[in-house]
């Protein structure tokens, strides 16, 4: 059993019925009264942030998570399917664990977390930017270059994202996975 001196980002505990993983802490000593801390928790089942405020030395039950490096296969009716690319073992999630379903392209490296004595999956997370070529866009007018201003965008998996006025059809462009943003154009290698 720990207590809310183990406290520190990227910690999960179970908390209220569910998993959370501590995004942000700060412990408070006010000049009166007692000390406590003050956490950003995110729910691992929903994806919901919520504040939360610890009294010192409140009793918390950390749970041990394991990220596993996955490669996604396809998806179906019985959820997204990945596969370990060490031990070739497979596993299906539903889109509810999936952060940015719309994202998901064939052969792309995800990472998943399970919950280490359950061996049970709890949430896939995108390893890093996801790379995708644009299969739609209105043209970009020669000239037109002000700044911030965006067009809607499909790309090559059926997800709609703003992009700037002069990314063309057939680009390659870099997707923040969490944000579905736009980060920047990619060379065709």
């Amino acid at each position: 059993m720990a207590d809310t001196s183990d406290i520190r980002n990227g910690l999960c505990i179970e908390y209220k019925h569910d998993l959370w993983t501590v995004v942000e802490f700060q412990h408070v000593k006010p000049g009166k009264g007692p000390a406590f801390v003050r956490t950003k928790l995110k729910s691992l089942s929903h994806g919901r942030v919520v504040d939360n405020t610890f009294p010192s030395g409140h009793k918390i039950i950390p749970v041990r998570i394991e990220r596993r490096k996955y490669q996604y296969l396809y998806n179906d009716d019985m959820g997204f399917h990945f596969m370990n690319n060490e031990t070739f073992e497979q596993v299906a999630l539903n889109a509810a664990l999936i952060d940015n379903p719309g994202l998901m392209k064939e052969g792309i490296e995800v990472e998943i977390l399970f919950h280490a004595e359950e061996e049970r999956p709890l949430q896939m997370e995108f390893a890093n930017d996801v790379i995708l070529k644009v299969t739609y866009t209105e043209p970009g007018l020669k000239g037109d270059t002000a700044t911030n201003t965006l067009k809607p965008a499909t790309v090559e998996t059926g997800a709609e994202i703003k992009v700037p006025l002069f990314v063309n059809e057939g680009d390659l462009i870099k997707i923040d996975p969490k944000t579905s943003a736009y980060v920047s154009r990619v060379k065709e290698e």
